[in-house]
């Protein structure tokens, strides 16, 4: 594996170097018209082996779009440096050079939830507060405004990175010395750019790698198997400049909140129901738990409550058929552990603004209350999850019956566990799930209403 051109020079930092970001974000720039002149420094995120795997093959790495026909393999070259995130010293420097003009996240969605339940303060091992540091590091270069832009499934992604990041600024560890008035900097001179992001992509396995070498001709173990599909709308100013990402087909829009509600809900959404009815009835990936005719009803029950509060200039209908399509690609191995990651989280953003729109119109919201009780099968049944409120999800499942119910849910947000109708609804919603046929694999061939 080699490339002879010139690396680019980083004007990009992203934090949070996975599979994602090599297939979005460093793949709509290597698309870019001006990629010359867009080089991207990646860092890791928990663990150093993604940033080690890649800084291995100087940055270079394949992507492998797979669509039902066959698959397409493509050498990018736009990431020029990869770093351990464990490496403040490196970030900072990056960030506070005045070549810098963009900082990208995909950091994952419990990294929000842990700052708004635990209050975390400005500390380096967290990703958002690595960025605080890093930017106060670009206050004291005079190095000049900068774009901050969130590409994680968050409703106004943008907003939430901008008041979690003036809170860690202002924390009272930095109302004095090198960080204090580092609020009214940020707030003055750091665009927040709010985006919603969209194109599956699973882990890459052994065999996927052994592909890899087959098909070029080179040993690549930092490969990204990905959909053709893809789609990144993006909303806010960038005062030093961005790559040409539209050439990529990146659309740029003055209300984004539409587009990411169609996206949160609508894919997002039906994955945490395939991911959680899923692995309840004993499938492993997105297009497994598609094929039963149990699992496709709670996904088209949801949709149709969410279509009710989406704009109909999204076409929602076409929208809801390429998703089938996409999520039926037997070959695109996405696999429903993978997904069922971080619910406590991710149910707040999927599952209830469905639900309290729903009852707000006077309607009762079971395919969003489906959702949540599909989640409390899943952990009554999984050996093994991963949540940040883990703890307290093993000390709910302790409990029995209403309790256990009640306990959960207010782990999901604690106003839900005070109403006894919902407690009720989900109860039985649940029961439902535990006695559907477990063998049920009938096609559902409904088209998408």
């Amino acid at each position: 594996m080699h490339s002879a051109a010139i690396p680019a020079p980083v004007r990009i930092v992203h934090i949070g170097l996975g599979a994602f970001h090599r297939s979005h974000q460093a793949w709509y720039t290597y698309h870019a018209s001006d990629a010359a002149q867009w080089g991207i420094a990646s860092f890791s995120g928990r663990r150093p082996d993604a940033a080690e795997t890649l800084a291995a093959q100087d940055g270079l790495y394949t992507v492998v779009q797979r669509s039902g026909s066959g698959d397409t393999f493509e050498l990018v070259t736009s990431i020029v440096e990869a770093v351990d995130g464990a490496d403040l010293q490196r970030l900072m420097e990056l960030v506070a050079a005045p070549e810098t003009a963009v900082v990208t996240l995909t950091i994952t969605e419990a990294a929000y939830a842990q700052y708004e339940t635990n209050g975390v303060g400005l500390e380096a091992s967290t990703p958002l507060g690595r960025l605080v540091l890093a930017l106060a590091a670009r206050r004291e270069a005079g190095a000049g405004p900068i774009a901050v832009v969130s590409c994680d499934n968050l409703a106004d992604n943008g907003q939430v990175t901008r008041k979690a990041v003036l809170a860690l600024a202002a924390w009272p560890a930095g109302q004095a010395g090198p960080f204090a008035g580092l609020a009214d900097w940020i707030d003055g001179n750091v665009s927040f750019v709010s985006t919603s992001v969209d194109r599956i992509t699973p882990r890459t396995t052994t065999s996927d790698l052994e592909l890899v070498a087959e098909a070029c001709g080179y040993r690549d173990a930092a490969a990204v198997i990905t959909e053709p599909f893809h789609n990144w709308v993006l909303s806010g100013s960038f005062p030093a400049g961005r790559p040409h990402w539209e050439d990529a087909g990146a659309v740029f829009v003055d209300d984004i909140e539409p587009y990411e509600n169609r996206k949160l809900w609508l894919l997002n959404g039906a994955h945490s129901i395939l991911a959680y009815s899923g692995k309840f009835r004993g499938h492993e990936t997105v297009a497994e738990a598609l094929s039963d005719g149990v699992c496709r009803a709670a996904v088209e029950e949801f949709w149709d409550e969410a279509a009710r509060h989406l704009p109909a200039s999204l076409m929602i209908r076409d929208y809801r058929l390429a998703l089938l399509e996409r999520f039926g690609n037997g070959r695109i191995a996405h696999h429903l552990a993978q997904i069922a990651m971080d619910g406590t989280t991710k149910l707040r953003m999927r599952a209830l603004p469905v639900l309290n729109a729903e009852r707000a119109a006077g309607r009762p919201g079971d395919g969003a209350a489906r959702m949540i009780s599909a989640w409390m099968a899943y952990l009554s049944s999984a050996e093994e999850f991963q949540d940040p409120r883990a703890a307290e999800i093993r000390a709910a499942l302790a409990l029995e019956g209403r309790k256990r119910t009640i306990a959960l849910m207010a782990l999901v947000k604690p106003e839900l566990a005070a109403d006894a109708d919902l407690v009720t609804q989900i109860s039985s919603l649940q029961a439902a799930l535990i006695t559907s046929p477990t063998a049920d694999f009938s096609p559902f061939d409904q088209a998408a209403r």
